[in-house]
């Protein structure tokens, strides 16, 4: 209940903020009118063309003569338009006339593809540029509907999002590229400051049996699997019971004979 109600007053003050604020009531208006009126259109007339039991209505006639309604909706467009440029109304009338607005080019835009080729189309494969014309219009009725601040206030925000990931990432390609040098892979630590997934792949590799972390945090079976890899002989028994002897100069046990 309580997050539901969250919800509730975030949207209410995302629209007011961005909605109300800006003056832009009736572009939503029209643009929610646009949407329900197409949506409308098209299940009124799939029920009709179905015999829905469960709409009670049909074509609507004159005459004999069907009359399309793109023609309810040129006349809406016409009606509100001379209204608005008449009279200017302010709120509430002006809103209301978005919304009549909306509806009458929700109306007109699912025929666009009839008074496009000035034939019934509407079901053929033609009519799908009704859909087609409706998606570009409420496409572009929302990009004005948001307007540029709000665009840009959402770019502030994905930037700083962004800057945060690249921190992230080049803080964590710096780390793996000491890893890969402390493992004496140092062409992969080089590479991998540029394009951390080399640095990534070569700090799970196995490092050279010389290196600073092999040294420190191989055990037995990693460092012999450590010089496999990398060709490095097994040490013979005297370098692992005595490595200080191991490095001494051959000369030098001889020549300390008597």
């Amino acid at each position: 209940m309580g997050t539901g109600l969250l919800s509730v007053a975030s949207i209410g003050s995302v629209y007011e903020r961005f909605i109300l604020d800006t003056g832009r009531q009736p572009e939503f208006l029209f643009f929610v009118a646009f949407l329900a009126t197409f949506g409308i259109c098209r299940t009124v007339t799939h029920a009709i063309r179905s015999d829905a039991k469960w709409f009670p209505g049909g074509d609507v006639s004159v005459g004999g003569t069907h009359i399309h309604h793109m023609v309810w909706g040129i006349l809406t467009i016409l009606i509100t338009g001379w209204i608005a440029i008449s009279f200017e109304p302010p709120s509430p009338w002006h809103d209301l006339l978005a919304v009549a607005f909306g509806i009458g080019a929700g109306l007109t835009m699912d025929e666009f593809a009839l008074w496009l080729h000035l034939e019934d189309v509407y079901w053929s494969e033609k009519g799908r540029q009704s859909v087609d014309a409706v998606i570009v219009c409420a496409a572009i009725s929302g990009l004005m509907l948001i307007s540029f601040s709000a665009w840009v206030e959402v770019g502030r925000g994905v930037a700083d999002a962004a800057f945060a990931t690249i921190g992230f990432v080049g803080v964590g390609g710096i780390v793996l590229a000491l890893i890969n040098a402390a493992k004496e892979k140092f062409a992969t630590a080089l590479i991998g400051l540029v394009i951390s997934p080399i640095a990534l792949w070569g700090a799970f590799r196995l490092g050279r049996p010389s290196s600073l972390w092999a040294r420190r945090f191989y055990g037995e079976k990693r460092m012999a699997k450590s010089r496999r890899r990398f060709g490095v002989p097994e040490p013979g028994p005297s370098e692992i019971a005595d490595p200080a002897t191991a490095q001494e100069p051959a000369g030098s046990a001889a020549g300390s004979t008597p």
